[in-house]
């Protein structure tokens, strides 16, 4: 798996579901999974809800996914984004609509929707991972140009969730339109999915997932 330019591509809605069961990034609606990280401004929270709702996108059921973020318990971003996963396991990322609040502004950059304005959906995590595997995540020319790679299926950390964790994904998330912007690589657990982002340039910061709830 690499990335090829131009990219292109056919969505056939048949080789589709909103039942997202990828071992590495399982979306059980009425889950709430809650991470935390410090960071320079303050104590950082992420609050991922995978909701019971569907939104259709290129022929696609993608289920909804809610994301909330403060910082120092003021609210930062609020962001929905549209997963869908193929028949070969591979979870598709079909856009987002995200606000970040600053100075008294909504922000609604980077907000891009698959088969609207040339946008189109990307795979934000293999069915079968491999180490070497580079994908794009998104792709919004301009907009939002995320890629990933597969760096490890044997990767070990430790959570305030998981405890010690070993056998663990880990892959590098790259945005092309900010090329000297932090790296970061992330972690996955099977049965889990993300359970830590790591910043692997600039500031030392560790987004640890800390909680899953039901709701």
């Amino acid at each position: 798996m690499k990335i090829t330019d131009p990219y292109s591509l056919a969505i056939d809605p048949t080789a589709f579901s909103s039942t997202v069961n990828n071992p590495y990034f399982p979306l059980t609606p009425g889950t709430r999974t809650i991470y935390e990280a410090d960071t320079p401004d303050g104590l950082q929270r992420t609050t991922t809800e995978v909701t019971r709702d569907t939104k259709k996108i290129m022929g696609v059921d993608t289920v909804v996914v809610h994301d909330t973020l403060t910082v120092n318990n003021e609210p930062f971003e609020d962001t929905l984004d549209w997963y869908a996963q193929d028949r070969d396991g591979n979870v598709w990322y079909f856009g987002e609509a995200t606000k970040e609040f600053k100075d008294g502004t909504v922000d609604t950059s980077g907000s891009f929707e698959g088969g609207v304005n040339g946008a189109l959906p990307g795979i934000i995590l293999p069915g079968h991972p491999q180490i070497g595997d580079q994908y794009r995540q998104e792709y919004a020319k301009g907009v939002a140009e995320d890629t990933g790679e597969v760096l490890s299926l044997t990767g070990s950390e430790t959570t305030p969730l998981t405890g010690p964790a070993k056998d663990l994904l880990v892959t590098k998330d790259t945005d092309l339109l900010d090329p000297t912007g932090p790296g970061e690589n992330k972690y996955y657990a099977r049965g889990v999915g993300l359970i830590l982002t790591v910043q692997t340039t600039g500031p030392a910061e560790r987004d640890q997932a800390i909680a899953v709830e039901k709701f």
